[in-house]
């Protein structure tokens, strides 16, 4: 999700994103185990990240639904409501269907400002309704056609146990109904990735079967002025959201960073999405891996800041003294007149919350569908599952315990918060002891997944509310779990690094002299490279004269 910010920078000709977020897919047949995996990071300084829930229910016919903002919160109107609709948590609803968004925005004249319908509201109001991916599309796609689009460009993610699609839609301006589209579905032995810059161009090629469009989304984009040329050749990405620099580097740059992990020879298009040749090639939506990935492997890739490409963050003065890869926003920043900017990576400080979501075709889909889910920056976070039948979201996740500008060490948003701040500013000294905790917590969610879900699908087989229980209390407990380690990693982290010293421990106890007070802490200073950066920048003006005779 992203605003558009008329904020130019000298190497831009469009826009800057303020909300920028990242999907991640893999297809079923490229995963390590058969599962399905999307990701999601949700990016935007100042939103307090929750997990939604809507339970199931039955609504008599003809009677409405109240539409909010997502991302304002203001009721913005009303829609018919559905006889039925399904549980829902998070992302992921009872059906394991999971949609994910990224917002490209596009053309700005192609905003409907006379609509309520938002992406995000539109996105929760789908998984209420949708048992497949197919119909998720066709929902989303008549909601849109009934009461207009109130959004920007959107990339939606929209994924069930079976496959994975990728739909791109755009308005069509103030007063007019409806929206241009198109879909296509990612093949099940492919990956994919979209971060705000449309990544969908000349589809028609596709099969019919894997490949769905509106009926007009090339007669108007001819009608505009934004496209001229044989149908065949029609190019969604380059009509209805052109390429700037920005799109590139901040954005196709975080999508080409997932695909170099896993594809060889993505080296041909670095140029495209280091924005150096708008002009190259653009590299493909979808593309087979080298090797099949696992849950842990897309966590890892939300956790991604360029680490080994030429893009890496931590080896210049922004860095710091202790090689952090977070930069302060805004994206560009000017000095003496002239403009210049921050990398973007996939993992960032903004992110409100993140999830890896799993569905798995050959499992009950009280059990196959798991949302694994954390609050902030995927790096500084420990992902917990909750099953996609949970009857209530963990209350750490919700907005039971404090709000954008209220703290609590009762939420996970805040706890998680509360952590990562700390080891931002000295990171290559802390963050180690973070990624201890997070890796074994994970571990070990990962290695008990299976006895759970073999005690999950026993319940199930006599009495389906007993598993469904079962479920949603283990979600609850992994995510309390989460809560107590964070918690007690934050307060080891104050004391062990307290006043910019290292107090001495040793697998996690701090050391005592034999009276019981706290071994002599140690003075870590500078890493050599900082040292030599503040003798080559400072000269003589620290150093200390040599004794005289």
């Amino acid at each position: 999700m992203k605003q558009i910010i008329l904020t130019i920078v000298a190497l831009m000709s469009g826009c800057m994103y303020g909300w920028a977020c990242t999907n991640l897919i893999v297809g079923r047949n490229a995963s390590t185990d058969g599962s399905v995996i999307v990701s999601y990071n949700a990016d935007s300084y100042g939103c307090y990240g929750i997990m939604q829930h809507y339970p199931a229910a039955k609504h008599p016919k003809g009677s409405m639904r109240k539409v909010f903002n997502w991302e304002t919160d203001k009721l913005v109107g009303e829609i018919e409501e559905a006889e039925e609709t399904y549980n829902v948590v998070g992302n992921i609803n009872e059906h394991q269907v999971t949609i994910g968004e990224t917002t490209f925005g596009g053309r700005e004249e192609l905003v409907d400002t006379t609509a309520f319908l938002d992406y995000g509201s539109m996105i929760y109001i789908t998984l209420q309704r949708s048992k497949t991916a197919r119909e998720a599309l066709k929902v989303m796609t008549d909601l849109v056609e009934k009461y207009g689009y109130a959004s920007s460009g959107e990339t939606f993610t929209i994924a069930d146990p079976k496959e994975v699609w990728v739909m791109e839609m755009v308005g069509k301006g103030p007063g007019v109904k409806g929206a241009v589209w198109v879909a296509v579905r990612i093949p099940d032995d492919c990956i994919c990735a979209h971060a705000n810059q449309s990544r969908i161009h000349q589809f028609m090629h596709y099969d019919k079967a894997d490949c769905m469009y509106s009926k007009d989304v090339v007669t108007f984009a001819k009608k505009k002025g934004f496209f001229s040329g044989k149908d065949a050749d029609f190019d969604f990405a380059n009509a209805y959201c052109p390429l700037d620099f920005g799109g590139a580097r901040y954005c196709e740059a975080r999508a080409w960073s997932f695909f170099n992990r896993w594809v060889e020879g993505m080296d041909k298009y670095f140029n495209y999405a280091a924005g150096i040749d708008l002009s190259a090639e653009p590299f493909p939506l979808f593309m087979k891996p080298k090797q099949k990935l696992s849950v842990s492997d897309v966590e890892a890739g939300m956790r991604d800041q360029y680490e080994g490409t030429p893009l890496e963050m931590t080896n210049d003065p922004g860095a710091g003294a202790w090689k952090s890869p977070y930069r302060p926003r805004p994206l560009s920043w000017e000095y003496k007149g002239t403009k210049y900017f921050n990398e973007r990576p996939i993992g960032t400080q903004q992110s409100s919350f993140t999830f890896v979501a799993q569905m798995r075709s050959w499992l009950p889909d009280p059990v196959g569908g798991v949302i694994w889910f954390g609050n902030d920056d995927a790096q500084m976070v420990a992902y917990t599952p909750v099953y996609c039948c949970a009857t209530e979201a963990p209350a750490c996740y919700t907005k039971k315990y404090g709000d954008d500008v209220t703290f609590s060490l009762k939420s996970a948003f805040w706890v998680c918060n509360w952590v990562a701040n700390m080891v931002y500013p000295r990171y290559s000294l802390m963050f180690g002891d973070v990624k201890k905790v997070r890796d074994e917590l994970e571990q070990s969610y990962f290695a008990k997944q299976q006895e759970v879900e073999a005690k999950a699908q026993e319940l199930l087989s006599g009495n389906r509310k007993q598993g469904v229980d079962y479920l949603t209390q283990y979600s609850i407990e992994t995510a309390n779990n989460m809560m107590e380690r964070w918690i007690k990693l934050g307060e080891f982290l104050i004391v062990k690094y307290n006043d910019m010293v290292v107090k001495p421990e040793k697998d996690g106890r701090f050391l005592r002299t034999p009276e019981g007070l706290g071994e002599k802490v140690k003075s870590p200073g500078y890493p050599d490279e900082t040292k030599e950066r503040i003798v080559k920048e400072t000269g003589n003006k620290y150093q200390v004269p040599e004794k005289k005779d």
